[in-house]
């Protein structure tokens, strides 16, 4: 499954989440229904973004970020148009992205959002909590692209200065 394109990752996950969904919203509200989905995956973009950090072997800064992003554009799954890239910050915009036409198709175009786009910034508290990502706009909500603006904290010393 490692070798996996993630779009391929993220369609088995919306099949089984597409029904649980449908289950909890049954049972309980499509409020409840959301709020459950949206905290599981929110759970497992933390838990992934743990897991590569680990891998790293070291705390990832944005040139680690940006070494793994082919393993979201696999299989052109997102077309990035690079906007900037330092050691401060890493700005991309998304001028396709397969991820919300592929939930579209799936009937799942209304909770698109809860299982991708949600996952790019609790990824960071994960992969590394001083890495912020800044998005105002997404391809799911109906957007023209999505606006992807990293940026990595500076470390304070104890004096409050950044270093």
């Amino acid at each position: 499954m490692k070798d996996m394109p993630i779009l391929e990752r993220r369609r088995i996950e919306a099949q089984i989440l597409k029904h649980v969904h449908e289950v909890i919203e049954a049972r309980s509200g499509t409020e409840e229904a959301d709020a459950v989905i949206g905290t599981a995956v929110s759970r497992s973009a933390i838990d992934q973004g743990r897991e590569l950090a680990t891998a790293l072997g070291h705390t990832p800064d944005l040139q680690d970020f940006a070494d793994i992003m082919p393993a979201w554009t696999k299989e052109d799954a997102l077309r990035v148009e690079m906007v900037e890239a330092t050691s401060e910050k890493l700005e991309f915009n998304i001028v396709r992205c397969r991820y919300a036409e592929m939930y579209r198709e799936m009937g799942l175009g209304r909770i698109g959002h809860l299982l991708s786009c949600n996952r790019d910034g609790d990824f960071c508290i994960g992969y590394n909590p001083k890495m912020k990502l800044t998005r105002t706009q997404t391809i799911m909500s109906g957007a023209s692209h999505c606006d992807f603006r990293y940026r990595l904290e500076p470390d304070a010393d104890t004096t409050g200065n950044s270093q």
